[in-house]
């Protein structure tokens, strides 16, 4: 049976030693002093550990089924769901006008990292729920508001997002569901729907489902497609449930992974929805829910490899194998722990400088939400959306890369159902997939995110790599180890940026091409300016005189790790880049 224990002391870390969220000048963070943090962090810790764990593999092996129409859930997942909304977990950063508890972005993503690592597919009930709900109060009426946030804040109602059709994924445009405007101002929509997690399930009253479709006689393509709020029950004047809404489940998806959470096909034949926001501008809206599922989407990505990684670790001290070259470590045993062996060494310590990396950069991007919305900061704004494709893009690739690493560990055990790490490398691999591809992420990063603003965004990240290395030139502790591998890092990612104004103009394939490295490029340097910050705050809390001196020395150490074994892929990536298309666009389409 797998173990997993809630990191909430590394967390805490990152929110006090390296965000300083409490001394931000943010509406709400004046609250978020440690012993707050410490007390949400750790009673989210003692529910992923206690409640969602012991239900992976019960989700993993149940999975959902479909009867009589119903999708039920595996056993014990009604109940959970019960003490999660009992809990007040679904509203924690939701508005208080409809139930939630106001708290910070930053907050709820700390919180939500142990529900993701303990069981990745019941907390995508909550999750789906959550996106629906900020769109719906971003672009909802009054009426609207007051109809369906405060029982989806609660999860009494949970929520869905319908994009996919059977013969379009990214290219929204070629939709063909449509919504027939009706007198009474409501829709008839009519079409069917694919890969909709948590499309239908036992554990709510009432689902939300937000659909793109198309009404007739709008702009042809992307530009007319609409968003419509389609409740499987109709919800009455008076906030009581009417009848049954014509939508159905045609089947569930059989996946890869993510079994507990049922991935349906969603039919609508005439049921009634509702515009949400204005017509033919239903992107609008639906990226509203899509920017915040992608930050997610990154936080599943780095979540299951730590769950992987901590018991990866857990195996490597136990299992004996084998000798260490430098003598015997455990001499008065049979064998050493594998944890003695230097390639181990090497596999355990790129996982945990990834899972850390990541932690601090997810919390970076969920503290720009904040200062964008609480403080209307545009800059913050412009910046997280250009970080936004490579939270999700570079983690999700990088967390499954880890999870299979963890895998690897355990040997021939590692393919064995028994010991449980092949559900992280399936759980994880999706994450790769929704939310929008990877491939298309970096095409998003490359194609719009850098230009955006007149590239104000990316100058400003740049600055910001900049100033941080000259403002800390004089620390020797810092210089040779942190300091230098970020400075050559991030020249490699503006040499990259200025080979795709060079070359991407006169060839946009040039810079396309080079797109999904840049994106890794991009996301290396980001860690990498993670790092250098928290081995700083690192060496502040120890000349401070800190108690824990180990936590403090092991993440130095990690750090330096990642500046010196995972950084230079900077490099690759660049020649990668400056290669350009040629090569990539050489063959013609029949000799592939």
């Amino acid at each position: 049976m797998p173990i997993y224990n809630a990191p909430t002391k590394d967390l805490q870390f990152v929110l006090h030693d390296l965000l300083k969220v409490s001394e931000q000048d943010i509406a709400g963070y004046e609250d978020l002093d440690r012993d707050f943090t410490g007390a949400v962090l750790e009673e989210a810790g003692k529910v992923a550990t206690e409640v969602l764990h012991p239900l992976n593999v019960v989700g993993d092996t149940e999975g959902c089924t479909l009867e009589n129409g119903v999708v039920r859930t595996p056993k014990g997942f009604k109940e959970a769901f019960e003490q999660m909304k009992e809990g007040g977990w679904t509203a924690m950063d939701c508005d208080p006008e409809y139930g939630g508890q106001g708290l910070p972005y930053v907050m709820n993503s700390a919180a939500q990292e142990p529900f993701v690592s303990a069981n990745m597919a019941f907390n995508m009930y909550q999750g789906l729920t959550h996106g629906a709900y900020s769109a719906i109060h971003a672009h909802g009426s009054d009426d609207q508001k007051a109809k369906y946030l405060p029982k989806m804040v609660s999860c009494e109602w949970t929520g869905t997002m319908n994009l996919t059709e059977p013969h379009c994924g990214t290219d929204l445009g070629l939709m063909r569901t449509k919504a027939v405007p009706q007198d009474d101002g409501t829709y008839k929509v009519s079409g069917q729907k694919i890969f909709i997690s948590a499309g239908d399930h036992d554990l709510a009253d009432n689902i939300i489902h937000l659909v793109l479709a198309k009404i007739p006689g709008g702009p042809d393509g992307i530009k007319g497609v609409s968003l419509f709020i389609v409740p499987k029950f109709i919800v009455n004047d008076d906030g009581s449930l009417g009848e049954r809404n014509g939508v159905s489940v045609g089947k569930i998806e059989e996946k890869m992974g993510i079994h507990g959470n049922s991935t349906c096909v969603m039919n609508y034949d005439e049921a009634t929805g509702y515009l949400l926001g204005t017509e033919h501008k239903g992107m609008r809206a639906m990226f509203t829910m899509m920017n915040e599922a992608r930050v997610g989407v990154g936080l599943q990505g780095y979540a299951q490899a730590e769950s992987a990684y901590q018991n990866a670790v857990a195996y490597a001290n136990d299992r004996l194998q084998g000798r260490a070259v430098t003598g015997a470590e455990n001499p008065d045993g049979p064998a050493d722990p594998l944890i003695v062996h230097p390639d181990i060494r090497r596999n355990l310590m790129d996982q945990k400088s990834f899972v850390e990396g990541a932690r601090a950069f997810t919390l970076w991007g969920a503290n720009l939400i904040d200062r964008a919305h609480r403080n209307e900061d545009k800059d913050a704004d412009g910046l997280v959306s250009l970080m936004t494709p490579v939270i999700k893009g570079f983690q999700t690739d990088k967390g499954f890369e880890f999870a299979v690493a963890a895998q690897q560990v355990y040997g021939g055990h590692g393919y064995i159902e028994e010991w449980g790490m092949s559900q992280y490398a399936r759980d994880a691999r999706i994450a790769m997939i929704y939310e929008g591809a990877n491939g298309v992420q970096a095409l998003d990063l490359v194609g719009r995110k850098l230009a955006q603003d007149g590239g104000k965004h990316v100058m400003a990240f740049f600055e910001m790599v900049k100033t941080f290395i000259k403002e800390n030139s004089d620390n020797e502790a810092l210089k040779a180890d942190f300091l230098e591998p970020l400075k050559a890092a991030s020249k490699d990612l503006q040499a990259a940026g200025m080979y795709f104004m060079q070359n991407g103009m006169k060839n946009p394939n040039h810079a396309l091409a080079g797109s999904y490295d840049f994106m890794h490029m991009m996301g290396h340097v980001c860690f990498g300016l993670m790092w250098a910050k928290m081995a700083k705050a690192a060496m502040e809390a120890l000349e401070g005189g800190a108690s824990d001196k180990t936590f403090y020395e092991t993440k130095i150490a990690t750090g330096k790790y990642y500046m010196a074994r995972q950084l230079p892929a900077t490099a690759t990536h660049l020649a990668r880049i400056n290669s350009g298309a040629d090569t990539v666009m050489a063959l013609d389409a029949a000799n592939f």
